[in-house]
């Protein structure tokens, strides 16, 4: 049964995807807040959708830590397809750091488009990183908040690797804070599983990191700290064992 309604919820994701995108593309002419209602609605469904099939809820603990005069760069735990979904709905429009390649699947990377994320060469090396702080500076003008997946990649629960420095640069060149979350839905909902678990998700939620006279490398050290501190804390035989000590690209997949 577990394995059936995980299969019915899968199919309503993808064909969600469709509508939710569509309606970002044909909304973009009215403006981008009117663009983001598509995605936002789409993450309410499936968050609905998540909780009703497949039994699985979420709880928010430090909701007063998310500032609401200002944008923020938005570091998040990647360990699940379920914070992608989460993240339109817990925080305010937000532009996405993802790799470009993303932008050429039909009618999700139009929609992409339409909302103005950031999309980056990954294999650009350093360019890449530059290609983050520029277009993020650019977002936060905007009064966007910018989401960063600071691993690169999805990680299996109880895993980590070192966080890429994009987003601590931009922090320290642009004056906005980090906000790290930490959560454990990869506990719940694995990197590339079928199969959902029953049970709650915590999302954590720590206070904003000021960048004001700090390097970006201790900027980023102290969100990665923290993150996975929270971890150890709420994922269940969470090891946190450094998977790779070179710089991790700063993108989502």
């Amino acid at each position: 049964m577990l394995f059936v309604r995980s299969l019915l919820y899968t199919t309503l994701l993808f064909l969600s995807v469709i509508p939710g995108a569509l309606w970002a593309l044909f909304a973009r002419p009215f403006g981008y807040y009117a663009a983001y209602r598509g995605p936002y609605w789409w993450g309410r469904l499936n968050l609905w959708a998540l909780r009703v099939i497949c039994g699985i809820d979420y709880r928010v603990e430090g909701a007063e830590n998310i500032p609401s005069d200002r944008p923020v760069i938005c570091y998040v735990k990647h360990t699940s397809a379920w914070e992608t979904i989460a993240q339109v709905v817990l925080f305010p429009p937000q532009a996405w750091v993802h790799k470009r390649e993303l932008m050429w699947i039909p009618i999700m990377g139009w929609a992409l488009w339409a909302l103005d994320s950031i999309h980056i060469d990954r294999s650009a090396g350093h360019n890449a990183v530059k290609q983050v702080v520029e277009q993020g500076k650019q977002k936060l003008a905007d009064g966007h908040w910018v989401l960063i997946f600071p691993e690169g990649t999805r990680m299996p629960p109880g895993t980590t690797r070192r966080y890429g420095i994009s987003g601590a640069l931009l922090s320290r060149e642009s004056g906005a804070p980090i906000l790290p979350v930490a959560h454990n839905a990869g506990d719940h909902w694995g990197r590339n599983a079928l199969v959902k678990r029953p049970g709650t998700i915590t999302v954590r939620i720590g206070k904003p990191i000021d960048p004001y006279g700090r390097n970006a490398v201790d900027i980023n050290a102290e969100a990665q700290t923290w993150i996975e501190a929270q971890m150890k804390e709420i994922s269940p035989g969470y090891a946190g064992v450094m998977l790779d000590r070179k710089s991790a690209g700063a993108v989502s997949e």
